[in-house]
């Protein structure tokens, strides 16, 4: 744990990781996810960060205004909160000491540069242990630290089309379309989260750190087991198919009454095809032979998808929702992002806090996925303003004193 820290500053509220101190490099969607959840569980995260060069999630449209405004990204204030900020220009060589110092401070720093980049900053791996043993250091990047493709210039869509993702999303029959969000950076980031727990909780009982290569590529392979499976078993790769589904019938999103409204229907036994077809009322097409056992309904997936549709137009989805669950069918409204903010189920659940930030005010966060009876977490404050915290951390961590951190200012090594 951190200089100072020890159990006697842990508390109900405090979160599992209360007492530790993390440097955080990281930057974008991959970079700043470890570092959120490790300060939601309690942890004490320093974001670096410089106005020579900003964080691409602080940039984007403004909210209020019509000013370029680093303030007012909601994506950067959902994945920087609970963080403190300090501007360290690390192009500077009296700015890396300063990091350098920090480390000694610090149990753990997360860093998603390309490959080699600490290295040549002066901060990788090995001169961070050498200045503290014990340390661990996590790198994330798009491929991983060597191989072949470490030096590849990748972002999110480079990672679904590498891992084979891409060419498995589409319309049956037609090219790969791709995922459209950055699944690779989540998937790399929440690996990454899990060894560095790993990692606190071997040296906890060894004293040893340890470097973590977090490689995206691989985090997002190791999601698509089923297909790895069926192209070892059958020599078949998985192709675009749009909503069809091997194993189940019907399968996929069907119109609702209103204007862009959509049900999720998924039916995968006899029973539940018993139950289906009583829910719509036991109309006469369903005793027809084309769909009398699960592989003909297969067969002919495409006349049953038509008729479904006619049936489903004319209801609401959330009406419709109840109405299937009763008979026992795995139905639910495909909700859009507003509708998912206020849905009555997530509202109980915590899925959002509402946090006050200066630049926009109250907004909604989304918390962790996971609840700890015992040491919850929680969002603890805001995301923070660029440098907001360089006196608490540089003057209070460090100790400089208010001369030298104006000096440091003035030549822009704070900056």
């Amino acid at each position: 744990m951190s200089e100072n820290a020890s159990n006697s500053n842990r508390d109900a509220n405090g979160g599992a990781l209360a007492g530790y101190r993390v440097l955080d490099f990281g930057w974008v969607l991959a970079g700043a996810i470890p570092g959120m959840a490790l300060a939601d569980m309690g942890a004490e995260v320093i974001k670096v960060e410089t106005r020579q060069r900003l964080d691409y999630m602080r940039m984007g449209r403004p909210i209020v205004g019509d000013q370029p405004d680093p303030e007012q990204n909601p994506m950067f204030h959902n994945v920087n909160r609970g963080k403190l900020s300090v501007t360290l220009n690390i192009g500077e060589p009296d700015a890396v000491e300063l990091a350098k110092r920090l480390v000694a401070k610090c149990d753990v720093v997360i860093e998603n540069f390309s490959p080699g980049v600490m290295d040549r900053l002066g901060l990788g791996y090995e001169t961070l242990r050498a200045i503290k043993p014990e340390i661990v250091m996590a790198s994330i990047s798009s491929t991983g630290q060597d191989g072949p493709l470490r030096d590849l210039r990748a972002y999110a869509p480079s990672i679904g089309a590498l891992s084979g993702l891409d060419s498995t999303m589409g319309y049956e029959g037609g090219g790969p379309l791709g995922l459209k969000h950055a699944f690779g950076d989540i998937c790399g980031a929440l690996h990454a989260v899990f060894a560095i727990v790993s990692a606190l909780y071997r040296r906890n009982r060894t004293g040893e750190g340890q470097y973590i290569d977090v490689s995206m590529l691989r985090a997002t392979v190791v999601t698509q087991g089923v297909g790895l499976m069926e192209q070892a078993l059958t020599g078949r790769a998985l192709q675009p198919r749009c909503n069809y589904d091997p194993t189940m019938v019907p399968y996929g999103n069907y119109p609702c009454a209103g204007e862009d409204k959509w049900i999720s229907i998924a039916v995968a036994t006899e029973s539940e095809w018993q139950g289906f077809i009583s829910a719509m009322g036991d109309p006469a097409w369903a005793k027809d032979q084309r769909f009398s056992s699960r592989y003909r309904r297969q067969r002919h997936r495409r006349e049953l998808d038509g008729l479904l549709s006619q049936w489903t137009a004319g209801h609401d989805p959330d009406a419709l929702t109840e109405m299937l669950q009763g008979h026992g069918v795995a139905a639910a409204p495909v909700l859009s992002a507003e509708e998912r903010l206020f849905h009555p189920h997530f509202m109980e659940r915590r899925l959002y806090s509402d946090i006050d930030h200066p630049a926009l005010g109250a907004e909604p966060i989304f918390n962790l996925m996971w609840g700890l009876s015992k040491t919850p977490s929680s969002v603890r404050r805001h995301a923070p303003l660029m440098g907001e915290h360089n006196r608490q951390v540089l003057c209070g961590t460090l100790g400089l004193s208010e001369a030298e951190l104006a000096e440091l200012e003035e030549r822009q090594v704070i900056y």
